[in-house]
């Protein structure tokens, strides 16, 4: 593994359990995300500050875009620190404020 190539990142994981594919991220985003670009993000490519951004932005709102109104105003926005191992401020143990609705979502009871 070199410098570059991190290994799978945290948002896969996020990604699945929202239900989401790169498409739902490419579809939201207004910032012309690639698909390549979702992927590279996903694999583990090291990604410029300005990048991890672009990808956490179209993240929140393809996750927006899945939501009633009720759960909107539950909802938190993620920042880039838990997608990405290689964040400044990266913390495994972080616990997802959403974790209840995504369960929700998914049809289960927390």
């Amino acid at each position: 593994m070199s410098e570059l190539d991190l290994g799978p990142q945290p948002l896969i994981e996020m990604m699945e359990k929202w239900g989401l594919v790169n498409e739902d991220l490419v579809n939201a985003s207004e910032e012309q995300l690639t698909y390549k670009q979702v992927q590279r993000a996903r694999n583990g490519r090291r990604l410029t500050l300005k990048m991890m951004f672009k990808v956490t932005r179209a993240y929140n709102v393809a996750i927006w875009y899945k939501l009633n109104k009720e759960q909107k105003e539950k909802f938190e926005e993620y920042l880039h620190r838990p997608l990405f191992n290689y964040a400044k401020g990266y913390d495994a143990e972080w616990p997802d404020p959403n974790a209840g609705l995504q369960a929700e979502l998914r049809g289960e009871e927390e």
